[in-house]
């Protein structure tokens, strides 16, 4: 704005300038010399160049060779030095009668011999035409500046969302990529884009590499820790109970059981570590629930179960569809099922497939104290259980919660009541079927 200002005020004090100096040469040219005095013929059109600005008023003065006053108002320029040999006209800003003026003085040579020397005439004008013509330069030029501005953001917005637009299509790419696919991108972007691009290949070359040896990993582990725990367990089960005393055998009792109990854990350690690398790493499937939870369920319940406890399967009639991973849904499933089997079965456990809206339910109930509610918050936690020392590992109903968490599902718990015993529910979304 500073610099509109400026440049505003120059070219008003240039143009009426311009019309001060046309004024006072026409005022020098109109003296001429008659019987040795000189005689002023003031032009009518100086003044009426003056008189274009308005509302200006205006001042001026003829001076002689001698110093005296021809014509004019006799106090003007009093201060102002007069140069005798003034070639071109001089400008400066001043003030007269209380009022900042503009004033020029051009001199002119006079030849006549009885006059020598320099004819001077000064002419003061008000700047009020100068500050109006400066304010209307200065609000035009902002005005210009304003719309170029408005102009060149508009472009530069224009332009950046352009040269945007390639990472916005490499974005859209990463986030309709599957989760598990993690070949190269292969997209088109500009030269600049491309080490950005190879970067993102770079990583995910190494993520790749990284989860397949994590996979490898846990494979190798489940190997060597199931083999020797396996070995372990037959090597125990050959023991000859009658040879030994019955110290002995309570001895050999403590060492069946933590060897299933060590066996038992290390088996839901590895499956937990399981069911988090397959979520990361495996294509989701339409599955039957129902097809799922019955597996599970012969897979859960042991051959050697006590006659007297009643179990049961329930399945509805209607085939209940969801999107998920067949592998970890069964262990999810077993290890309810199990869990209900090892610490809450006295006589009943009841298995039962259901649907209920748009979700279907696998709840397995049974008849014994159940989960306090103050504790069910904490009992899906890894390694968090309500059975302190009673043998449980406290992954069971951690790993089923993940997997439900997984497949946009949830696990949760119904109390028991006096008609229903307590009851484990893991909801899933069923897929809807075209024209559902």
């Amino acid at each position: 704005m500073t610099a509109a200002w400026f440049y505003a005020r120059a070219a008003a004090d240039q143009a009426y300038d311009r019309l001060l100096q046309g004024a006072a040469i026409q005022i020098l040219e109109s003296l001429v010399v008659d019987d040795g005095r000189i005689a002023v013929n003031l032009p009518p059109s100086a003044f009426e160049l003056l008189g274009l600005a308005s509302r200006d008023r205006i001042f001026y003065r003829v001076i002689a060779p001698d110093g005296s006053t021809l014509t004019g108002y006799e106090d003007l320029g009093a201060e102002t030095p007069r140069d005798t040999a003034l070639n071109t006209p001089k400008f400066e800003t001043s003030r007269y009668r209380n009022q900042p003026v503009r004033l020029v003085q051009a001199s002119r040579a006079i030849s006549d011999p009885s006059i020598g020397g320099w004819a001077h005439v000064l002419i003061a004008q008000t700047t009020e035409a100068r500050q109006a013509l400066t304010t209307e330069l200065t609000t035009r030029a902002l005005i210009l500046v304003a719309i170029m501005s408005l102009l060149a953001l508009a472009g530069t917005v224009l332009a950046v969302r352009y040269s945007l637009r390639p990472l916005d299509a490499l974005g859209d790419t990463l986030r309709r990529r599957d989760s598990q696919d993690l070949t190269p991108i292969a997209v088109e972007v500009p030269r600049e884009l491309v080490p950005f691009v190879d970067s993102i290949n770079h990583f995910m070359r190494r993520l790749d590499e990284r989860l397949k040896v994590l996979q490898r990993f846990i494979a190798d582990s489940a190997h060597q820790l199931r083999t020797p725990l396996t070995a372990l367990s037959a090597q125990v089960s050959l023991i000859d109970e009658k040879a030994l005393s019955e110290p002995d055998r309570r001895h050999l009792n403590r060492v069946r059981d933590r060897t299933n109990e060590l066996a038992r854990f290390t088996t839901q350690l590895l499956n937990h570590a399981m069911v988090i690398h397959r979520f990361e790493s495996v294509q989701l499937f339409p599955l039957d629930l129902t097809d799922v939870a019955r597996k599970a369920f012969r897979a859960a319940v042991p051959i050697t179960i006590d006659p007297d406890t009643v179990v049961s399967f329930e399945a509805p009639d209607e085939t209940l569809t969801i999107l998920g991973d067949g592998l970890s849904l069964r262990e999810a499933i077993v290890n309810i099922i199990d869990n209900s089997l090892r610490h809450g079965t006295l006589s009943k456990l009841e298995v039962r497939v259901v649907r209920r809206g748009n979700f279907g339910l696998v709840e397995v109930e049974d008849d014994g104290p159940g989960i306090p509610p103050a504790d069910w918050s904490h009992v899906t936690q890894r390694f968090v259980s309500s059975k302190s020392g009673e043998g449980s590992s406290g992954l069971g109903f951690a790993i089923a919660s993940e997997v439900a968490g997984a497949l946009r599902g949830a696990l949760s718990f119904r109390e028991k009541t006096e008609e229903r015993g307590f009851t484990v529910v893991l909801e899933l979304p069923l897929m809807q079927t075209e024209g559902a």
